[in-house]
């Protein structure tokens, strides 16, 4: 598998079967919501690496999904590929213009979908998710789930390496406890804010003497990874 999920929301099932099997066929992972309330439950939870969402749903629209999507800071960032019946050029003017990285008209091939998530996928992936990122002699191979040094291999939990995974991608910026939580756990995970020090603590030992500055306490407000002096 290529190891990115991407989230199918449509209301028609035969739909959602042809869109999987074209998935499958690409080795990308899926899942699978009918309208958006499914839908929105399944991107706080799984954090997909990018939604296929369908202009027209029962109850709250595709168009009301993605503008909710856009403006909540965790899921700000999921690239959005609208699907729909629609050809006027508002209409795809007003999908753009909420925030969706592009717009394929039904009905489309599936060879023609495929190319079109890789391309927005490829414009949407920082270092660091696909490919290895380097601070100062520290290595994160998302590839090879490896942290290295110039001194060999670091050892460290999962949630360890999701956290440094996600401050080496976010890099000198505060995150909130809850922040933290919802972006390395995920929105519907119930935890205490006070779980993400015990991992902090955990990742700075991992880390070592060498690189646990990298890892910065922001009194009153959370953590933040720089190479910068606190």
């Amino acid at each position: 598998m290529s190891g990115k999920t991407v989230l199918i929301v449509d209301d028609e099932a035969p739909i959602r079967e042809m869109i999987a099997v074209a998935l499958e066929m690409a080795d990308y992972d899926y899942i699978e919501a009918e309208d958006a309330r499914e839908a929105h439950a399944l991107i706080v939870d799984k954090h997909p690496d990018l939604v296929l969402l369908d202009w027209m749903l029962p109850g709250t629209s595709g168009v009301e999904l993605a503008r909710r999507l856009k403006k909540e800071e965790s899921t700000a960032d999921i690239p959005i590929i609208m699907l729909t019946a629609k050809v006027e050029e508002d209409n795809k003017i007003q999908g753009l213009e909420v925030g969706a990285d592009d717009y394929i008209t039904k009905p489309f091939s599936p060879r023609e979908l495929v190319a079109r998530l890789k391309a927005v996928l490829r414009r949407a992936t920082p270092p660091g998710v696909d490919t290895p990122i380097e601070v100062d002699g520290l290595t994160l191979d998302p590839v090879g789930h490896r942290v290295t040094t110039h001194d060999g291999a670091l050892n460290m939990g999962p949630t360890e390496y999701r956290l440094l995974q996600f401050f080496m991608t976010h890099q000198e910026r505060v995150y909130t406890r809850s922040q933290l939580l919802d972006q390395v756990w995920g929105g519907n995970v119930y935890v205490e804010e006070r779980t993400v020090d015990v991992h902090i603590r955990r990742l700075r030992k991992a880390l070592g003497d060498r690189y646990d500055h990298l890892i910065q306490t922001v009194r009153g407000t959370g953590y933040r990874f720089s190479t910068k002096a606190a």
